[in-house]
């Protein structure tokens, strides 16, 4: 049989370059058994279809004359979409197998039945659309998939099933909105041996990050049981973020994201009955362990890469664990189709200057801010009733609810990850999007006026009324270059991919307080004494948030390390400057169980904080978990880029003892090339300055409480307000003092702080005393890289054109 002329053939035949014969799936399948099994990459065994074999079903049985007409009645309006479909579909399941091509694909499967080992071996049977002018879509689930089909009678049936399903409704509709011809598409049919994930877990992964474009992130999502569900959305799965350029050292565990989903329903075999599939409730212990240990996170995130490589381009992959044998499976690979074709230069920033309560909130996707009225839908056979331009809200989507998703401004499902259905097709259509939002069915209602945002980092809200915001577009290549480093000031890990498009240099303060009240939310030593704690309603909200740690201790390490880790990738091989915790006693005393440990103080501004916390017998345990974050950080996970920076060290004394302490616990400086700054905030920082240079290798110069502790003003009195002045000469001598004598002895200095973001001038007063870097909050970034690059200008006595950015 000439080549043109095959039926079947077998994954092992198969490669990238045969797409037109069987389709993305199918070929991306051939090419990874063929190519990536020497790399230990394992996937299923199983054979394709051909189109070949499709149009021979289709012209056996006089099919393309009735699909044209059907189509050309529904686009003259004489029939519905529904009823379209419905009848392309009837003829397909009436049609009757050409005798060869049932042969062939009958032997086909007892050759596979061979190879398992097993008669009648359970297989997967799906679609593959084979049109060569697909690269960019993404057709998530527009075809049908039919798992744990056994024999030959029901693998054939199941086949007519997937090429009736070429003309679902969804299919025709999205066709439509791509402008293929429907004629033109055929469909080519994978059958691959189950893996029984069915006794295990499942799930999709992608080899960027799926909402920023991140490319050095694998994002992985898991459920129990068969794939489906995550596919679907019809699951809040684990998500997992590892870090790639981390992976090829064995011996570091670059994860630097868990979540654990409610995973409240798994997709498993039944046994008889004429669905071979069905979703059942999962066990309480199912819902609070993760699906995946941390080797096997490993393990997948390692394959992604992998095959990225080998492809050439960002991923979307399908894996799968076999409860039986504990073994782990791609089942599907292509192309990701949204964020890897983002244009390189171009970066929109969205902020919000007015808005309402918070209504309920989920993982964003889309990374916009849009305004309009709900359209509550809760079932798929309402969607006629659905108000173009408005906010689509459900409890999840497939791929039936596409024609109105495209028509609505927003989608906001109560279920679903971020590698679900709803999140998948959202930002193909560009639409932002709330997944996984839990009870918003429930919350909100139709007409009801809300913002959906999207643009605040991984969590997404809905806010009541129309907020006022802001939107602010650049291109990249517009931002000018300059000497003085300009960094970031970032305080939430979940908001740090957002920026990695712009050419910053790094983290000048990355806040861990914001890790610690946001992520681990209890005090450090109500875990590390809590076998001490007598309040038995505390103990038992404690036990309850870190359950799955049997030492309480961990669950702050972990959680803090992690929380870090992100906003460390985010920037690597950039410096990261990570302060330790900077609380004052009443912000100590909001963490839970923080009452027990916190002294009440008249003024916690200047009181019991910063450095003077850390070797101290009421702080010295907690200050020990934070050094074992940093330690796990720097040396478990690898990220070597972060520098480590002490708050509000009042004398030299002081000095001595963090730095012992901090010896004590593992981190010494210089040991693995770490680094540790001081903030420079109080008087004696740059009266001794000398000496602090002595003892740290950098300063950053905090430009608020300097301000407020040399000027005698309380930065938080309105009375005062106008007596709070970062340029007054007493002020600017401080900072120019610092710079000076911090450069006799070759340590570095930077100044956290807005000031040269709202004064051109002070830029340019830090640029002349020679300042090594300025730390900004992002929104700030460009505007002050502007002001740095015309005062270096001025200062050479040059002239360079600055280019505004596009609103």
């Amino acid at each position: 049989m000439t080549e043109d002329a095959q039926q079947v053939i077998w994954f092992d035949n198969l490669g990238r370059s045969d797409v037109p014969r069987v389709g993305g799936k199918n070929a991306s399948l051939g090419e990874m058994v063929c190519n990536l099994a020497a790399r230990g990459i394992r996937v299923p065994p199983g054979f394709a279809t051909t189109a070949n074999a499709y149009w021979r079903f289709v012209d056996v049985n006089n099919l393309n004359d009735a699909i044209a007409q059907r189509l050309a009645e529904f686009k003259a309006g004489k029939a519905s979409l529904a009823e379209t479909g419905s009848a392309i579909r009837a003829r397909f399941l009436m049609a009757d197998w050409p005798e060869d091509l049932a042969g062939a694909i009958g032997e086909a499967y007892r050759q596979l039945c061979d190879r398992i080992g097993e008669a009648d071996a359970d297989v997967a049977v799906r679609s593959s659309a084979t049109a060569e002018d697909l690269p960019d879509a993404s057709f998530a689930g527009q075809q049908e998939t039919f798992l744990n089909i056994r024999g030959e009678k029901a693998l054939l049936q199941s086949c007519k099933r997937c090429y009736a399903s070429l003309f679902t409704d969804r299919a025709i509709s999205y066709r439509d909105v791509k402008e293929f011809d429907h004629l033109k598409v055929a469909l080519s049919i994978g059958v691959q041996q189950m893996v029984r994930s069915d006794l295990a877990g499942s799930g999709v992964m992608f080899s960027i990050d799926t909402e920023t474009g991140f490319d050095g992130i694998v994002l992985i999502n898991a459920a129990w049981g068969l794939g489906e569900t995550v596919v679907q959305g019809a699951v809040d799965p684990d998500e997992y973020q590892i870090f790639k350029p981390l992976l090829s050292d064995d011996a570091l565990k670059p994860i630097v994201h868990k979540k654990q989903g409610e995973k409240a329903i798994r997709m498993v075999y039944t046994t008889a009955g004429e669905h071979p599939t069905r979703t059942v409730p999962t066990s309480q212990a199912e819902r609070q362990a993760f699906v995946l240990a941390d080797d096997e996170i490993l393990q997948l995130a390692r394959w992604a890469c992998e095959i990225e490589q080998h492809y050439g381009m960002a991923m979307d992959i399908e894996w799968a664990k076999d409860g039986r044998s504990d073994e782990i499976f791609i089942v599907q690979a292509r192309p990701e189709t949204v964020e890897s074709r983002v244009r390189a230069g171009a970066h929109k920033s969205y902020h919000i200057s007015s808005k309402g309560r918070t209504l309920v909130n989920g993982l964003s996707v889309g990374g916009a801010i849009v305004c309009g009225p709900v359209c509550l839908i809760r079932d798929v056979h309402e969607i006629a009733r659905f108000v173009d331009g408005a906010v689509l809200v459900t409890e999840n989507t497939d791929p039936d609810w596409v024609p109105i998703m495209k028509r609505a401004a927003a989608v906001v499902t109560d279920h679903g990850g971020r590698t679900s259905h709803a999140a998948i097709v959202s930002r193909e259509l560009g639409l932002p999007a709330i997944v996984g939002a839990r009870d918003a069915t429930h919350v909100l209602h139709d007409e009801q006026e809300v913002t959906v945002s999207c643009a605040e980092g991984e969590e997404g809200f809905v806010y009541e009324g129309a907020a006022e915001f802001d939107v602010e577009e650049l291109n990249v290549a517009d931002i000018p270059s300059t000497r003085t480093q300009v960094m970031f000031n970032l305080a939430n890990p979940a908001a740090a991919f957002r920026w990695w498009r712009l050419p910053v240099d790094g983290v000048g303060l990355a806040r861990m307080e914001f890790v610690v009240s946001n992520h681990v939310k209890i005090h450090p030593m109500a875990l590390a004494h809590f076998n001490a704690l007598t309040n038995q309603s505390l103990r038992d909200t404690i036990t309850d948030l870190t359950r799955g740690y049997e030492n309480k201790a961990d669950f702050f390490v972990d959680r803090l390390a992690r929380g870090l880790a992100r906003i460390a990738a985010a920037f690597h091989p950039k410096p990261v400057i990570v302060r330790m915790s900077d609380f004052k006693t009443n912000e100590y005393a909001g963490l839970i169980g923080g009452a027990e440990f916190e002294p009440n103080e008249a003024n916690p501004m200047i009181g019991f904080r910063g450095a003077s916390r850390y070797y101290s017998p009421r702080y010295r345990d907690g200050f020990a978990l934070e050094c074992r974050a940093i330690r796990r950080l720097r040396d478990e996970m690898g990220f070597t880029n972060v520098v480590v920076m002490i708050p509000f060290c009042r004398s030299i004394k002081e000095a001595d003892r963090v730095l012992e302490v901090m010896t004590e616990n593992g981190l010494q400086r210089g040991a693995n090339g770490l680094q540790v700054y001081v903030m420079c905030e109080i008087p004696s920082n740059v009266i001794l300055a000398h000496a602090f240079a002595e003892r740290f290798d950098g300063f950053s110069i905090g430009s608020n409480d300097l301000t407020q502790l040399t000027l005698g003003v309380d930065r938080d009195s309105e009375d005062l307000a106008e007596l709070f002045d970062e340029q007054d000469p007493a002020v600017k001598w401080m900072i120019r003092k610092v710079i000076k004598e911090a450069r006799k002895v070759g340590a570095k200095v930077g100044l956290c702080g807005q000031a040269p973001s709202d004064h051109p001038e002070f830029a340019r007063f830090l640029v002349e005393c020679g300042i090594d870097s300025i730390s900004v909050s992002p929104d700030s970034f460009v505007t002050v890289k502007q002001h740095v690059a015309a005062a270096e200008l001025e200062r050479g006595g040059g002239k360079k054109r600055i280019v505004n950015q596009t609103v």
